[in-house]
């Protein structure tokens, strides 16, 4: 789970995400170039356009063009934290997506969203903030995917204390 991505510096880009409609879904909040790229494995550079529409996102790149659910996308830290609604959402998303024996859990790549962000955190804060998103979400996980993603949280905390 821990995986090898360092260095720890913030890199500042051109949003590719584009509103196109008045009223903006909810959980557009979550839609974030960095899920695009490992739910599609793409990399940056490979997404054209991400567009945001009233209730789903079209999703343009190199070798991709989908419309997915708003429910696909992570929630992330910096916005206001899901409701209950929305982790409902993603229970009902999930229950029909999924094969049966993962039914009730986030797509596996979520677990690799989050072990991603934690390794790129540039402070214990937003390290902080991660961890206490996870723990909101952990009825997203089995117990050793929760688990593998705790050990990488403890692995990043040491790691910022000692830098």
């Amino acid at each position: 789970m821990v995986s090898s991505f360092k260095p720890r510096r913030l890199v500042i880009r051109k949003s590719k995400i584009v509103y196109k409609s008045s009223n903006i879904h909810p959980l557009a909040r979550f839609v974030t170039e960095e899920a695009v790229c490992l739910k599609f494995n793409l990399k940056f550079e490979d997404i054209y356009v991400v567009e945001c529409w009233e209730h789903i996102v079209y999703v343009h790149g190199k070798a991709v063009s989908k419309f997915v659910s708003y429910a696909d996308f992570p929630p992330v830290i910096g916005v206001a934290p899901p409701t209950a609604s929305e982790m409902a959402k993603w229970c009902m998303r999930w229950l029909k997506k999924h094969d049966f024996a993962n039914r009730k859990q986030a797509p596996r790549w979520w677990a690799q969203f989050y072990a991603i962000q934690f390794n790129q955190s540039i402070c214990e804060k937003f390290l902080f903030e991660w961890g206490k998103l996870i723990n909101l979400i952990k009825f997203a996980f089995n117990q050793e995917t929760l688990q593998d993603l705790r050990n990488c949280y403890r692995y990043n905390k040491q790691l910022l204390v000692v830098d």
